[in-house]
């Protein structure tokens, strides 16, 4: 297999690359169960891309059950080591309109039935989340946006909240009274554990409607909601083919080493279970 350039997740509304060249469906043997479904992997612009839709071909899975590290695994084991999020989210702001792309730069966790990192075993890390996603790919991100004229955000808090019931007027409320900007139910543990696997992670949020906050929340009608997210996904196909114009996708050596610099446990103290279990993650 040819190394991979760049990857792709998409979420709601986004299952397949238009314009894929070359593309086949692969499966990966996971240490951590089977990914969401089989990766799509192709050439688009003369760029070696994967794509991963994280609910399945047929948006069959929930985002509690989403399996993120075996996603993420995945993308490891294939050579990924930039991945660009692509999602649905609301919006908690009156300025972050539907149909608006927010580049997201750092994410809340209100999430509690979901495993969040490799090292739930014999073996402690502790990486650092402060600055979750890199700033090289949001550049490019923000570039391209720019040139489709796409209107965007260039920052973002990202609230995750469990799913998969929407938030209640009070939590929305409340989540709005802690400065978060939008609102959605993927993006992690999918950020956290793209960092301890040592890949670079960036965050495109596109905004489908107001969350409930929102004193005309009431009057938008699935219907509208859905025109938005098809509307959404074009524009987010038409990002992913101008990216993919890049020729050079940048993971720096700090992040690609970053879990085994956050071990706290001596790896000559882990079993060889484990370490055969990590081999992926570790390199």
């Amino acid at each position: 297999m040819e190394k991979i350039d760049i990857a792709f997740i998409g979420g709601s509304g986004l299952y397949k690359v238009p314009n894929f060249k070359d593309y086949k469906w692969i499966k990966i043997r996971s240490n951590f169960g089977g990914p969401s479904p089989e990766i799509c992997v192709g050439t688009l612009n003369k760029s070696n891309i994967a794509f991963l839709p994280r609910h399945g071909k047929n948006h069959n899975i929930s985002p509690t059950n989403i399996n993120y590290r075996a996603n993420i695994e995945a993308l490891k084991i294939i050579g990924s080591e930039c991945i660009v999020s692509l999602s649905a989210v609301g919006s908690l702001r009156e300025d972050y309109k539907p149909g608006h792309f927010v580049l997201v730069d750092q994410f809340l966790d209100q999430t509690y039935l979901r495993k969040k990192t490799f090292f739930d075993a014999d073996l402690v890390a502790h990486i650092p989340f402060s600055s979750p996603v890199c700033k090289e790919l949001n550049k490019t991100l923000s570039d391209s946006l720019s040139k489709l004229k796409v209107k965007f955000h260039s920052s973002g808090t990202y609230i995750c909240i469990e799913g998969p019931q929407f938030s209640s007027l009070a939590e929305s409320q409340l989540f709005r009274s802690w400065g978060c900007d939008v609102i959605g139910m993927t993006n992690l543990p999918e950020a956290k554990l793209a960092l301890e696997a040592g890949i670079c992670y960036a965050s495109v949020s596109m905004v489908t409607d107001f969350d409930c906050w929102h004193p005309d929340h009431e009057s938008v009608t699935v219907e509208q909601i859905v025109e938005t997210l098809n509307k959404n996904a074009k524009k987010a196909f038409c990002l992913i083919d101008e990216i993919c114009k890049h020729k050079k996708f940048v993971c720096d050596k700090k992040t690609k080493d970053l879990a085994r610099g956050s071990l706290i446990t001596n790896l000559s103290y882990a079993k060889n279970s484990t370490k055969k279990k990590l081999s992926n993650i570790l390199g």
